[in-house]
């Protein structure tokens, strides 16, 4: 353990487990397997991390979990190690996952993510930067969810969803681009329209997915978020997640 950490009665900590400086957990939180903790973080009451995943593939190989600094886990979430040796499930830094949040076995979490209660990642999904789950939202196994978009809560969600989208529903669809999260995540005018200009190429013409992408390194102007959001693309394998019908005619 680092310096300024605050274990609260009837914690539970296995032996292999490293926790970063200032770090706080609560009562009747459960830390177990091969996991790092980074600084800074905390643990409310019946979170549990680093437990065996729910696959029945896993036969006790060593793996691990790696949580980042400023991670805030509230109760009864549950965070569970990978499976395959060697393997590992990653949160990054400032995540907070509400109450019955779940990450499942080998899930990758960016930085900055917000999962509300009960939101739940199934094994392997990936979860890009400052992306926001909505409560109740289920992702279904090796989905990946792309950077600043924003789920509703009690969405079904089994395609890949873009960075910068809105979604919701069941089954999930896109109902537009995520104007106001990407305003306060600083991006400049310029940039969100250029990512307007490029939802419209892709979610109300008639391209297929590679036709999309081709106009967009056409008639779109250069920058790190254009071609985050053209490289997600490029590297969809489950399908992505389509418009309503509404917001496909607007």
């Amino acid at each position: 353990m680092g310096r300024n950490v605050q274990v609260g009665p009837y914690a539970v900590i296995g032996e292999h487990v490293v926790i970063g400086e200032g770090t706080v957990i609560h009562p009747h939180v459960v830390i177990d397997g091969h996991t790092t903790i980074g600084k800074n973080c905390e643990f409310f009451p019946g979170a549990s991390i680093g437990a065996a995943p729910q696959d029945l593939k896993y036969r006790g190989e060593e793996t691990s979990t790696i949580l980042g600094d400023g991670v805030v886990v509230h109760e009864c979430a549950t965070i569970h190690r990978a499976v395959g040796e060697g393997n590992e499930t990653r949160v990054g830094n400032n995540v907070l996952l509400m109450a019955y949040t779940h990450v499942a076995h080998n899930c990758i979490v960016g930085n900055n993510v917000i999962m509300s209660n009960v939101a739940t990642l199934a094994g392997h999904v990936i979860v890009e930067d400052r992306a926001v789950i909505g409560g109740l939202t289920a992702v279904h196994q090796f989905t990946k969810i792309g950077r600043n978009s924003m789920c509703g809560g009690m969405t079904k969600i089994t395609q890949d969803i873009p960075p910068y989208v809105i979604v919701a529903g069941n089954p999930a669809h896109v109902s537009g681009l995520n104007s106001v999260g990407l305003s306060r995540a600083g991006i400049s005018p310029k940039v969100r329209e250029e990512l307007k200009q490029a939802f419209k190429i892709l979610y109300r013409s008639r391209y297929t997915l590679q036709e999309a992408i081709n106009a967009m390194e056409q008639e779109l102007d250069s920058c790190e978020e254009v071609e985050h959001f053209m490289r997600f693309l490029r590297n969809v394998e489950r399908g992505i997640c389509r418009a309503s019908a509404r917001s496909s005619k607007e």
